[in-house]
């Protein structure tokens, strides 16, 4: 046996009797960059050229196989030699390309391994073609060579839904799939053993044909009519259908070319920006500046709940999903067994849905423990309270837990309006507070919103930050001011939204205007969801801010003193049938907004679907650029993954902040100042355009700018 190794960076190549073994080893997630597309076509041409190469190997160093196209690349520069060009070197090699799958190939991975002449993988690994979050479609074959291999709603499913696949279900793909991980390297030598012994064919996927029949266009056109209810509002799913027909109506060649004119489009459309935007602010999110790498996050091994509630509830199930025990604590006996029930059962319904077994709920509850007594606190390493949101009944919680946490307990609120720094300055350790804002459902919503005080140690932030990653949410690090930065910008949404119906607009319209623009639902619908009462009770805390405009949610607030506070009593903004979450619009409602509309001076009238648009979202714009400038967001990113992931701002528009970047701020700028000077005094008070805002439209730059 002859054994020559040579490092082609990022790329392996191991010369072992017949095989030329080609290594990825581009850590962390061997992304096909530009590096590594030259090693690939360097390692075939140099195993063509030797003789004593009969087959071609190519593996990973690393736990996965590939995650695809280095998207830093997207912007530009010298791409060559591009990865259709690579995949053709490969596809087109005389001697037979084994790739073996030993973990997830995700995008152009898995458009590599396509390439190759055989697939071994086993059978607990995923493989994925995710393009479409980004915006895009597989630009490197996938479109055409994944139709060829498995049946066509299997591939459609992959390349418009973007889901990672089970091996098992893909068919003709792999040629060989065993038991586990760890019998792969010696099956896949022995299978490569025999493609070179018995002298298999070099098998290209390029080569098999494919027909488009009445039956496969009757399933495309239904796929198709299935895309464009579910996908509203982005393009790269229909073009992924499209791009996949094309395989069926083209030859391979020009099947290929019609997929990258396909890729072409949607990479020139907002969609695409806004969703590889979002892509790498999710990312970016998790990087907090200022904090030394030599910071120490603090062990959790045991988390207190306060408030046994649907909130305090939701929270401790994040924890207990994680493997990590959760103390929640009721001061009353019947409160605590009624909060334990309600979590069994949530856990139950699950497991009803087949998302968990039996033997997962009851490992879950068995984390799960009550008690009525603080002095069973004394050893947990965090205390999350969840109750009433009154600053005396959090610091009377907090002074409590000051007396008996143990020295180095993180003491966090779940607090979603109230100052933190004045509940932590009420106790000896201000250094152990933080805010954690968790979204309701706790248990479902991906965002936390870590809330950073004047006095919080950076060991507290970066265990908190840290701890977001081990329950599976995005964390996102945020500063103290009312709402941080979630609830204070939906606050001049919500405002515009109330005014708007007595200035004339239904709570019908506006919420179809603001459900057209992508949202999950509208200002009214979310209120009654949320619970009238909820923004009530804010608002009886900030009278003095709001005194100087006596229209502020004056319907809202009279909703709630006649008892209408939403969906749970059946009425709100709207009414609702029983056991009905459908929203039905009520006259009483709208004479209500006309009659006090009469009694402060407004004139109704017919209000444009446009206005509400501009009304609604650019003033939550505008509340952004404050935030931005008083530094309570560290960057524009940071607010759009609050807004996709707390509030249901359309990913395909980035974010609230890159959706304002995206139309060009000038035009934010020129139509609050339009609005500041037709709404008479009320736009006076509501829409001057932010000194951040003003600044950068002047100069002709972006959000994202700011640093």
């Amino acid at each position: 046996m002859s054994n020559e190794t040579t490092s082609v960076s990022p790329i392996t190549y191991v010369q072992e009797q017949h095989f030329a073994l080609v290594g990825l080893n581009s850590a962390p997630v061997n992304a096909l960059s530009k590096a590594v597309r030259v090693g690939i076509i360097e390692s075939v041409e140099k195993a063509l050229s030797d003789d004593k190469v009969k087959a071609i190997v190519l593996h990973s160093h690393l736990p996965l196989f590939s995650a695809g196209a280095d998207i830093s690349e997207f912007s530009g520069g010298d791409l060559s030699p591009t990865l259709p060009e690579v995949l053709e070197v490969i596809e087109r090699s005389t001697k037979p390309v084994i790739a073996i799958v030993g973990g997830n190939a995700f995008g152009g991975g898995l458009e590599l391994a396509l390439s190759c002449h055989y697939r071994i993988t086993h059978a607990k690994n995923k493989v994925g073609l995710p393009e479409v979050h980004l915006g895009i479609l597989p630009g490197a074959g996938g479109t055409q060579r994944l139709p060829r291999l498995t049946d066509l709603k299997t591939a459609l499913d992959m390349i418009v839904t973007g889901t990672p696949t089970p091996v098992t279900a893909l068919g003709n793909v792999f040629d060989l799939i065993v038991d586990s991980a760890e019998d792969l390297q010696g099956a896949a030598m022995n299978f490569a053993n025999d493609v070179v012994e018995k002298d298999m064919p070099v098998k290209r996927v390029c080569d098999i044909d494919l027909a488009m029949s009445d039956d496969i266009e009757t399933l495309f056109a239904q796929y198709s009519q299935g895309v464009a209810a579910k996908s509203t509002g982005f393009f790269a799913p229909g073009q992924c259908v499209l791009a996949v027909k094309s395989a069926f109506t083209h030859d391979f060649k020009s099947g290929l070319a019609r997929e990258t004119e396909l890729f072409m489009e949607c990479m020139t459309t907002s969609q695409a920006r806004a969703q590889q935007h979002f892509f790498f602010a999710e990312r970016a999110a998790s990087h907090v500046q200022g904090i030394a790498r030599d910071v120490k996050a603090r062990d959790i091994k045991q988390v207190a709940v306060i408030g046994a509630g649907t909130m305090g509830g939701g929270i401790a199930m994040n924890f207990a999903n994680a493997g990590i025990p959760v103390i929640m604590l009721e001061l009353q006996q019947e409160a605590l067994d009624k909060g334990l029930a309600l979590i069994r059962r949530n856990y139950e319904n699950s497991a009803k849905k087949g998302k968990l077994t039996s033997e997962q709920v009851e490992q879950r509850m068995t984390l799960l423990t009550g008690t009525t007594s603080y002095g069973d606190l004394s050893d947990v390493d965090l205390v999350i309270e969840a109750v009433f949101e009154k600053m005396s009944v959090k610091k009377e919680v907090f002074g409590m837990l000051d007396e008996v946490c143990k020295p180095g307990a993180i003491l966090a609120s779940n607090t979603s309006t109230l100052d933190l720094n004045e509940i932590a300055a009420s106790i000896s350790r201000p250094q152990d507070v933080i805010g954690l804002h968790f979204f309701s459902p706790a248990n479902v919503m991906k965002l936390l919103e870590i809330v950073r005080g004047e006095k919080t140690s950076d060991e507290v932030i970066k265990t908190a930050m840290k701890l977001a990653k081990i329950i599976r949410k995005v964390g996102v690090l945020v500063g103290v001011c009312f709402g941080f930065v979630g609830n204070r910008m939906i606050e001049p949404y919500g405002r515009e939204a109330n005014r708007l119906m007595l200035e004339g607009a239904t709570p019908e319209q506006v919420d179809r205007v603001i459900g057209k623009f992508g949202l999950p639902m509208g200002p009214f619908t979310m209120g009654d969801m949320a619970g009238l009462d909820i923004g009530y009770f804010v608002r009886e805390s900030r009278r003095e801010f709001i005194a100087h405009d006596p229209s502020y949610c004056i319907v809202a607030d009279k909703l709630v003193a006649q008892g209408r506070v939403g969906l749970k009593v059946g009425k709100g903004a709207y009414l609702y049938e029983q056991g009905s979450r459908q929203p039905i619009p009520d006259p009483d409602v709208i004479e209500m907004a006309k009659q006090e509309a009469k009694r402060l001076g407004i004139q109704q009238r017919e209000i444009s679907d446009q206005e509400i648009l501009e009304r609604c979202i650019y003033p939550l714009i505008n509340e952004g650029a404050d935030i931005l400038k008083e530094g309570i967001a560290a960057k524009s990113s940071d607010i759009d993954v609050i807004y996709v992931y707390g509030y249901g701002f359309p990913v395909f528009r980035g974010g609230p902040m890159q959706f304002a970047d995206e139309i060009g701020l000038k035009q934010i700028r020129d139509r609050m100042n339009y609005y500041k000077e037709t709404l008479g005094e009320y736009g006076q008070h509501w829409f001057t355009p932010s000194p951040l805002l003003n600044d950068l439209a002047d100069a002709g730059q972006m959000f994202a700018s700011v640093k």
